[in-house]
């Protein structure tokens, strides 16, 4: 294959997958380490990918690894996630089962909650004490205490999800990508947010604008298999989604 029709490929493969690894080019292509990692080089130069550690992605889409603690969370966005929470919380039902995961703008929708019977399951401890402070029946997953979340995570947590069946559930997310679906930099936190949307009827991703096209390094669900409440967002692609809920952004409270 000429050096041209094998960037021509490449190009094509980083394209329809969104990123893709060294070794998967190797695998695909038949070709060496130096030479998927020369050409990647090549191609990023050109202004056709991203180059990142490991492999490549789509332009525009950024690769995260970090996770920012609550603290440094809490005030990003807070126009957009105050609205983004105030129309989640509106969706919640009396007698309704809810799975409220960790996170600054599920947190966010305690304060606009209406219902009087609804029970709340939580992997936050933070949330929970609201709740409860707020009159719910609350229960708290067990597990390990995630100090930059302030999450519960771990094997624990996850078989203690295994008993629930809920009706309507709420996940903050780090990334949001059309073809690597749901995100999170931690294996242990995605592995719950996962048990606990499979035993969901009704799925939430709340996530203001900034969060689309961001891959994280752990995939938690399918793009599709949640619905997305978000800010406005302005890219054309994620305004042609169907699961797409786009909420106007307001003044900080």
């Amino acid at each position: 294959m000429l050096t041209e029709e094998r960037l021509q490929e490449i190009w094509r493969i980083v394209t329809e997958k969104g990123s893709v690894s060294i070794q998967q080019l190797m695998d695909e292509l038949n070709i060496s380490e130096s030479t998927a990692r020369r050409d990647l080089t090549i191609l990023d130069e050109q202004g056709r990918l991203q180059k990142v550690r490991g492999g490549a992605m789509v332009l525009g889409d950024a690769y995260s690894t970090k996770e920012d603690s609550v603290v440094q969370k809490k005030d990003k966005n807070l126009a957009e996630k105050r609205e983004i929470a105030r129309y989640a919380a509106s969706l919640i039902e009396e007698d309704d089962f809810v799975y409220l995961d960790a996170g600054t703008t599920t947190e966010l929708m305690i304060e606009y909650l209406k219902t009087k019977n609804t029970v709340f399951v939580t992997n936050a401890v933070t949330h929970a004490r609201k709740l409860s402070q707020a009159g719910y029946t609350t229960f708290i997953l067990g597990g390990e205490m995630k100090s930059t979340t302030e999450a519960i995570v771990g094997d624990e947590a996850v078989q203690s999800l295994s008993k629930y069946n809920f009706t309507k559930g709420f996940w903050g997310v780090n990334g949001i990508h059309p073809k690597n679906g749901f995100s999170t930099p931690d294996v242990k936190e995605a592995n719950v947010k996962r048990t606990a949307m499979e035993h969901c009827a009704r799925r939430y991703i709340l996530g203001d604008a900034s969060k689309f096209s961001q891959i994280s390094c752990v995939k938690f669900g399918d793009f599709a298999n949640a619905c997305i409440i978000t800010s406005k967002i302005k890219d054309p692609i994620y305004q042609q989604c169907e699961n797409i809920i786009e909420v106007q952004g307001g003044e900080d409270a």
